[in-house]
C-alpha cells in the first residue's frame, strides 16, 4: 500500500498536542522540512510544528495562502468536515470530547448503566447456555 499522506498545500490535519488539541486545520503554506502554515475557519492562521499534526487523507483544493473565506467556502464545497466527523478518528475525538466534559454524577450515570446492561449481558448469555 503506497503511502498517500503527504504534507502538501490543502491537507486537512488534526491537531494532537497543546490548546488546539482535537481541532481540525488545513495546511496553507509549507514553512521549512518542520513546520507548516495551517489555518481553519475558527482559529487564527499561524505557524505549527508537523511534530503537533497528524496528517488525514483529506485533501481540500484550494491555492497557497488563500483567504480565509476562500478557505472556508472550499472546505463546505467539499464537505471535509461532515467527512471527518464520520470516520471512526472523528468519532474517537467526538467521544473523547464528551467524557471529558461529564460530571460526576454524570459518569455516575454512565456506570449504572454499564452495570445495568452488563447484567442483562449475563442474564441472557446463561439462558443461552442452559
Amino acid at each position: 500500500m503506497p503511502f498517500k499522506r503527504y504534507v502538501e498545500i490543502g491537507r486537512i490535519a488534526v491537531v494532537n498536542y497543546g490548546e488546539d488539541y482535537g481541532k481540525l486545520v488545513v495546511i496553507v503554506d509549507v514553512v521549512d522540512q518542520q513546520r507548516v502554515l495551517a489555518d481553519a475557519p475558527d482559529m487564527v492562521r499561524g505557524i505549527h510544528s508537523l511534530k503537533r499534526l497528524a496528517l488525514t487523507d483529506l485533501k481540500v483544493d484550494i491555492q497557497r495562502l488563500p483567504k480565509k473565506t476562500a478557505l472556508v467556502k472550499a472546505l463546505e464545497a467539499a464537505g471535509t468536515v461532515e467527512k471527518f466527523s464520520s470516520s471512526s478518528w472523528g468519532k474517537k475525538i467526538t467521544t473523547q470530547k464528551t467524557r471529558k466534559s461529564l460530571n460526576d454524577f454524570d459518569r455516575f450515570k454512565v456506570m449504572v448503566a454499564r452495570v445495568k446492561k452488563s447484567a442483562i449481558m449475563k442474564r441472557a448469555l446463561a439462558k443461552a447456555r442452559k
